[in-house]
């Protein structure tokens, strides 16, 4: 790969008051929310963890890994995690794509040939393509209930699925549904393109890398003293529900690992924010890549919610980005998850960028998602005051343009001003039009007393407060891609004008 320059003054957010004191407060209510959902879902077991700057800062198992003999669950009990297993492939394609052997606009069948004469809904169809089967939206339908047992079959019983033709509920790349069989797709095209099994590449590429030693595909490699086994419900006993084996829809959730090990690779998604100039050769992927999964490439949905009428409503957008559930809301920001459900177990993790933090928790039974906990968790971590975001320092040339606007203010300067702006930016509003407007203002608010520092909403745009005799005045301003970056775009709002005093207040002040 040809190298490239880069910026060396590119403003990187940073975390200026993650208070880690303050989290570890509320460490001991973390306990409590997982210990409530283990009683009342019900589930056999349940292990938990907190990552915070890469880092497994807490863990902890509740109830037992099996019934039989009562043995307890702790971080280092393994657990399958179904779906979670998804990002995994999403990876492996995203590494091979990365070393050019493939393409993820490519249709799937030039890398799968018993899609080749794949019969598609309608006349005007496109072939799906691997990034389509990724975003979960190929047009093939949900099959969760039908895919949970297929865990097993084998490279030509999937090989024949293939050329029987498949059953689409849309066309491909209208929109999305989530599809267990794409990603077995997937999974066979990590194997023809790598040239060995999907497990294999995914163990040496992704696993070994990472050093999680102790997770598998393979439930026989696994510790029968460490192995949660899972259960379902069934007249109110726990009834044990056998490790369906691995096979061919191992990339769709065959994965078993255990907390210590899973917080390893949250850590390393983690660790792909914020962009930055330190070397990543050693990683699985790029950093670019592995944010790259983290995008939201397929929406899904938007909601809305008030869970009383006294509290503000929870905004939603969530959509899919690689083997990954990305979503904003209006509580936490954006953030990535999954989870997991098969016979015997539900899992679910979810990670804030912005915080560098994220939550797990495995359960040992049939679909029990620990997901309503977790968000109990984020809360109580909220409750804290020590969950911040990182903040985005201003860049020198956006400063540099609020200290000659400030000057400008104060003692207008033609020159001054056209330096730094683009010729547009005299289009909008010609020079002499600026310079009334910036006459009025100095009339109307006074001497500039001090100004805030800028909010920069990126390395181009922000908006800050300048402080004057007679009130206050909001700036917003935008550069251009231009280089170097100038002035495109600039709002001045009066933001609050103090009154003059009263008659009485006068006189009081005369005396």
């Amino acid at each position: 790969m040809t190298a490239h320059r880069y910026y060396a003054d590119f403003p990187l957010p940073v975390h200026s008051s993650l208070d880690r004191t303050k989290l570890d407060r509320a460490f001991p209510k973390v306990a409590a929310i997982f210990r409530e959902h283990v009683e009342r879902a019900p589930v056999p077991g349940c292990a938990f963890g907190i990552v915070i700057g890469g880092e497994l800062v807490y863990a902890g198992g509740l109830g037992v890994r099996n019934v039989a003999d009562q043995t307890p669950v702790d971080q280092h009990t393994v657990f399958r995690i179904a779906s979670m297993t998804k990002s995994f492939t999403a990876m492996a394609l995203v590494k091979l794509r990365d070393a050019g052997q493939l393409q993820l606009d490519a249709p799937a069948a030039d890398y799968v040939p018993e899609l080749a004469a794949l019969p598609y809904p309608t006349r005007d169809s496109a072939p799906m393509t691997v990034r389509q089967l990724l975003t979960m939206s190929a047009g093939l339908p949900q099959d969760d209930p039908w895919a949970d047992r297929q865990l097993a079959l084998s490279e030509a019983e999937l090989s024949q699925i293939l050329l029987k033709g498949l059953s689409f509920s849309n066309p491909p790349g209208v929109t999305f549904e989530y599809s267990n069989l794409g990603y077995a797709i997937l999974g066979r095209i990590v194997t023809n393109v790598a040239g060995m099994p999907y497990q294999a590449y995914v163990n040496r590429e992704i696993l070994t890398p990472l050093g999680m030693t102790s997770t598998t595909f393979d439930s026989a490699a696994v510790d029968p003293q460490r192995l949660a086994m899972g259960y379902r419900r069934e007249d109110d006993q726990w009834v044990e529900e056998p490790p369906l084996p691995d096979g061919a829809f191992a990339s769709i959730g065959g994965l078993f690992t255990t907390i210590a090990d899973f917080a390893r690779y949250m850590g390393f998604l983690l660790s792909a924010f914020p962009p930055r100039d330190d070397d990543d050769s050693a990683s699985p992927i790029r950093r670019s890549s592995a944010r790259e999964m983290q995008q939201q490439w397929r929406q899904r949905a938007l909601s809305s919610t008030r869970p009383s009428p006294d509290l503000p409503a929870l905004v939603q957008g969530e959509a899919y980005g690689y083997g990954l559930a990305c979503s904003r809301d209006s509580a936490l920001g954006y953030s990535v998850a999954h989870g997991g459900g098969l016979p015997g177990y539900g899992t679910f993790y979810r990670l804030l960028p912005d915080y560098g933090i994220g939550i797990v928790g495995f359960c040992n039974a049939t679909y029990a998602s620990p997901r309503l906990a977790m968000e109990k968790v984020f809360t109580a971590l909220r409750q804290t005051g020590g969950l911040t975001p990182r903040t985005l320092p201003t860049a020198p040339i956006l400063r540099a343009v609020q200290d000659t606007l400030r000057q400008i203010y104060e003692t207008w300067d033609d020159a001054a001003l056209q330096a730094i702006s683009t010729e547009s930016f005299f289009q909008d509003m010609p020079l002499v039009k600026r310079r009334e407007q910036f006459r009025r203002l100095r009339a109307d608010f006074g001497k500039c007393r001090s100004v805030t520092p800028v909010e920069p909403e990126n390395a181009l745009r922000g908006r800050w407060i300048m402080q004057c005799s007679k009130g206050q005045i909001e700036v917003f301003a935008t550069l251009a891609p231009t280089n170097p970056a100038k002035l495109q775009y600039l709002q001045i709002t009066a933001a609050r004008r103090l009154s003059p005093p009263s008659s009485r207040a006068s006189r009081s002040s005369s005396r």
